[in-house]
């Protein structure tokens, strides 16, 4: 069966690749490093688990991570291209990587030789497994028979309802990446304080902080409730998920905690999926981030 378009993300999306074949989605990797100038392909060089085991092994060490290149985005689209097959390419947020830009040069590239070729590129203005949703919403958009355009117009209308709310072990890798200054990062290394962390329309922002791992990660289960409130949300209109770095059972007890935490407040869902944050974020959050990732579905089921 003849795709109405074809769904490209990058490799910030981190869906399982079993789960991106099973749907028929195209991901661009990014890169990893552990060794200066030693980079490697996340999920086809270096597997995820491969990379946080690095990291739990080597606490001393602090990996980077490359945006694809824009001969990476050639490859991936000209095969589509050439078969006359419309694309959506979704990108991690451009205040995080240059990935966008490297597959607006790509989709200039191949628009001087083949002059009808659709390529729309989209800043998600999300990452990490808030991306993975909103790419899973695509294709439910191309699943369900809507249109090309109208696929477009109905993601870019989403969009700005996505959140993540998130913690992580500690704030050395947030520095490392830049994410933070060094004065916070001082301050949380010295007294034992953990971040607590909004994520929304393209950039972080400090929700809290707290010594207890426990009080944080629920912090994040309160700033779900609470914007769920705000927006005065049917939680059926909504796709939620949980993302984990190294330690799947927290995950799963997490998972849980947050099904009944939601069912106490009157919201009607039984179970919340679990990923696994992949190599491009875990280099700024270090192997210990967990947190829920939220947006308004594309369509209502």
């Amino acid at each position: 069966m003849s795709e109405a378009f074809h769904i490209i993300s990058d490799g910030s999306c981190d869906l399982p690749m079993e789960l991106t074949k099973e749907k028929n989605i195209t991901v661009v990797p990014f890169y990893v490093s552990f060794e200066e100038g030693k980079y490697q392909k996340e999920m086809v060089e270096i597997g995820v688990r491969e990379f946080y085991q690095k990291m739990v092994d080597h606490p001393d060490v602090y990996p980077k991570s490359s945006m694809p290149s824009v001969q990476d985005y050639l490859d991936a689209f000209l095969p589509y291209v050439k078969a006359g097959t419309p694309i959506i390419c979704i990108c991690i947020t451009t205040k995080f990587s240059g990935s966008m830009q490297s597959a607006l040069n790509a989709k200039a590239i191949l628009e001087e030789e083949y002059p009808e070729a659709q390529i729309y590129v989209c800043d998600s203005t999300v990452n990490t497994v808030l991306q993975g949703i909103y790419v899973l919403e695509a294709v439910r958009l191309r699943d369900a028979g809507a249109g090309y355009q109208e696929s477009i117009d109905r993601l870019n209308e989403i969009k700005s309802s996505g959140r993540i709310f998130f913690t992580v072990g500690n704030m050395e890798y947030l520095k490392h990446g830049g994410r933070i200054g060094k004065v916070a990062s001082v301050a949380g290394s010295l007294l034992g304080i953990k971040p607590i962390i909004t994520l929304k329309e393209g950039e972080i922002f400090p929700s809290g902080i707290g010594r207890s791992r426990r009080k944080t990660v629920d912090k994040t289960i309160d700033l779900l409730l609470a914007y769920l409130a705000e927006e005065k949300a049917d939680i059926a209109d909504y796709s939620i998920c949980i993302g984990y770095g190294y330690d799947k059972e927290e995950a799963v007890e997490f998972r849980d905690r947050l099904v009944s935490r939601l069912k106490e407040k009157g919201y009607d869902i039984d179970t919340i999926p679990i990923f696994q944050i992949g190599a491009t974020i875990g280099v700024h959050t270090g192997p210990y981030p967990l947190g829920i990732g939220v947006v308004k579905k594309s369509i209502r089921e």
